[in-house]
């Protein structure tokens, strides 16, 4: 389990690495927060540094959101999917623990639109 928690920082020495002096850095350098901070969580109990609420990146904050919804409502080698009604659950009763209580807000209202997109890409 421990080995799967170096993803963050490998994935940001990546990007640190193929930063240059292109047009492109601040794209890099948002790609770098939400690489290595995506799993902080707001109550500062996540990793790699654990940084809390304002602490991590907002966009590090929405990845959050994005990544354990579609761990959660996804068949993976270790579990099956869970409902988007489980799902949705979850998440909300994370907000203000694992995430951002006001980003939880705007994620929540987006319900409709992500079953639809979810059931679209599952055709």
């Amino acid at each position: 389990a421990e080995i799967v928690r170096t993803h963050t920082s490998i994935g940001a020495q990546i990007l640190q690495d193929i930063k240059g002096d292109g047009d492109y850095n601040d794209f890099v350098d948002m790609s770098y927060d939400i690489a290595l901070y995506h799993h902080e969580k707001w109550d500062g109990s996540g990793y790699p540094e654990g940084k809390k609420g304002n602490e991590i990146p907002v966009e590090a904050r929405i990845m959050a959101f994005a990544d354990v919804f579609d761990t959660l409502v996804s068949k993976r080698y270790y579990k099956e999917a869970y409902s988007y009604e489980k799902a949705f659950s979850i998440i909300e009763e994370s907000l203000g623990t694992h995430f951002d209580p006001e980003l939880g807000k705007v994620f929540l209202e987006c319900r409709e639109e992500l079953e639809k997109l979810y059931d679209e890409i599952a055709e």
